[in-house]
């Protein structure tokens, strides 16, 4: 399994470049994992359901399974988990693309828009390989238009599969 990350600040369209690109992956036979960090308290359970009361009562982890699709809810009290174990409870795919996760070591494409007004992070991250926005990079940084799907589909695949595995 390959990883690779998808970086920017809020509004920048993380979201939107990876809607485009997982189309794309998918067309070329890639299976796709997405893990999406949220700086958001969130719950997809609902109040009063079996698996919300399991939950409430002290599980620390309840598996919602149906013919269709399974949903892990892990109650992590107040301990964020690692990166690293997140990607050990995924299903067998070949790429996992990682959205946000600023500080991560991994490689990562940088999405950045004008009118967001955010500064650029690539100049103090490393592993950002490249941006994908709507004006050119500072110092000659290398770019692609952030429209540009194909080029931004070949970008993560050769990069992603060329770097060892997280």
């Amino acid at each position: 399994m390959k990883v690779f990350g998808i970086t920017g600040y809020s509004g920048s369209g993380k979201t939107t470049l990876i809607e485009r690109v997982l189309p794309q992956l998918v067309a070329r036979g890639i299976r796709v994992a997405v893990i999406k960090h949220t700086h958001h308290d969130f719950d997809i359970d609902r109040p009063g359901k079996d698996s919300w009361r399991a939950r409430e009562a002290g599980a620390a982890a309840v598996l919602l399974a149906s013919d269709h699709r399974t949903a892990l809810l892990s109650e992590h009290r107040n301990r964020p988990p690692a990166l690293a174990d997140l990607l050990n409870q995924l299903p067998s795919c070949d790429l996992v693309l990682v959205e946000g996760y600023k500080r991560e070591a991994i490689s990562k494409l940088e999405v950045h828009r004008a009118e967001t007004g955010k500064p650029w992070l690539f100049p103090d991250d490393p592993a950002i390989l490249a941006v994908a926005s709507d004006i050119p990079a500072p110092n000659d940084f290398p770019r692609i238009d952030i429209d540009a799907i194909d080029s931004l589909t070949d970008f993560i695949l050769t990069h992603a599969l060329s770097h060892p595995t997280a």
